[in-house]
């Protein structure tokens, strides 16, 4: 039976230790914190998870430690990007046989990339393994920016691949586009960027948010939420929430945020970044401080750690 994707898959940080080694008692209780706040899924290996610093055998490690601590609790997904199809078939084979649940790939990047062989990417890749895929749609990585009608093809031509990663702003408007080319095909979009536009990309038909945001406790209220109805309570909590999501999804230091405040919630022994990396300065560190505090104090958010 196919996995059907929806709600809130957390994409989890890669940990490492001061010297920048990879941390997997860490990773584990990463694992242990976004699952209790009631995720629906897991994601491995995404763009968040500095994939792209890590060795062939460090990507193994991740996947393999995420698999078997969660321990069937949530579905895995595994991010299988990669430059060419050999590749990409190769990590997806890796994360099918690890025990992931789904394979989350950007179309792969080539200078002359065009939608026949993107779509020709998503069928080679449905037909060498046996995994649900979720199409990433972020075009700073891929270097290639996918229409709406390219997205509804790829749904009808390939259906194990009808979930779909938006990160091309503005999402709201796109998933609402995507959703009408698709009409008739039960095409699923997670939003991402940090869930900056959650709310908004809910009313136009999302199915939830993919993202590493450090309080996923709050996604999920979010969703819960709007899934319960009418939309104004999620809209509330949404609100309520969105300056640390707004804070946390800066340029630049964004990740380095999300490491130190999951450091703070003592799962992360050290909130290091691998290099290149930006260092969070006096000032950063000084308005976390006060946001935090702020959302604990006012908001009376119970995740806020004192």
């Amino acid at each position: 039976m196919a996995l059907t994707l929806t709600g809130v898959y957390s994409v989890l940080p890669t940990p490492f230790d001061a010297a920048g080694r990879l941390d997997t008692a860490s990773l584990r209780r990463v694992v242990d914190l976004f699952i209790g706040a009631g995720v629906d899924g897991l994601t491995a290996l995404g763009v968040t998870s500095e994939v792209a610093r890590l060795t062939e055998g460090e990507r193994r490690e991740v996947l393999d430690t995420v698999v078997a601590h969660s321990g069937g609790r949530v579905p895995v997904v595994a991010g299988t990007s990669a430059d060419g199809l050999a590749p990409c078939l190769e990590y997806s084979r890796q994360a099918q046989a690890a025990g992931a649940s789904a394979v989350m790939v950007s179309p792969p990047r080539s200078p002359k990339l065009n939608s026949e062989s993107v779509v020709r990417h998503y069928e080679a890749l449905a037909r060498e393994i046996d995994l649900e895929i979720v199409v990433q749609d972020y075009p700073p990585v891929s270097g290639f920016a996918m229409e709406p009608v390219l997205l509804a093809r790829i749904a009808r031509q390939v259906p194990r691949a009808r979930t779909i990663k938006l990160e091309d702003p503005p999402t709201p408007l796109k998933t609402a586009r995507i959703l009408e080319a698709a009409a008739g095909i039960p095409v699923r979009i997670f939003g991402g960027l940090g869930g900056v536009f959650l709310l908004e990309e809910l009313l136009a038909g999302a199915a939830g948010a993919m993202t590493g945001f450090a309080y996923p406790e709050m996604l999920v209220a979010i969703v819960s939420a709007f899934r319960a109805g009418p939309p104004d309570r999620a809209a509330d909590l949404f609100y309520r929430y969105v300056p640390l999501m707004r804070f946390e999804f800066q340029e630049a230091i964004g990740l380095a945020i999300r490491k130190e405040i999951l450091r703070q919630r003592g799962v992360l022994e050290h909130a290091t970044v691998r290099e290149p990396a930006a260092v969070l300065d006096a000032g950063t560190r000084e308005a976390l401080a006060r946001l935090l505090g702020w959302m604990r104090d006012v908001q009376a958010a119970p995740w806020i750690p004192a």
